[in-house]
């Protein structure tokens, strides 16, 4: 798998942000609020339709239209991301250290704090 595309990320954090089942419509409307130039309703559905034929959005009639609903995580996205990173062979250890250089101080300790709970036997 690969990042997303332009498109595919406004689409994604559209619906990430809104959180319940959107319509391209709605969609649309929230996309174009940002945009100096306005998208085309197809162009939005086709994508649509395409992060759904990848399986990260799912889809439920309304109507004469479909609501669309996100199947995976934005953080589960960004784990993906990095497995695509292991998978290049890079140093996990390495790759890492420098992640954590680039975190601030409240990052870190959520990132202990997560770690240690993991190590109780929960998950975050």
């Amino acid at each position: 798998m690969r990042g997303f595309g332009e498109l595919e990320q406004a689409i994604m954090d559209v619906v990430w942000t809104e959180g319940g089942p959107l319509t391209v419509r709605e969609v649309l409307e929230q996309l174009n609020r940002d945009r100096p130039q306005a998208l085309a309703y197809n162009t939005v559905q086709t994508v649509m339709e395409i992060l759904h034929r990848k399986s990260w959005l799912s889809r439920a009639k309304d109507g004469r239209a479909f609501r669309y609903r996100a199947t995976k995580s934005r953080e589960e996205y960004a784990a993906s991301l990095i497995d695509q990173v292991w998978a290049t062979g890079a140093d996990r250890t390495a790759t890492l250290v420098r992640l954590f250089d680039e975190m601030d101080d409240g990052e870190v300790a959520e990132l202990r704090a997560a770690l240690a709970a993991r190590r109780e036997g929960g998950r975050s």
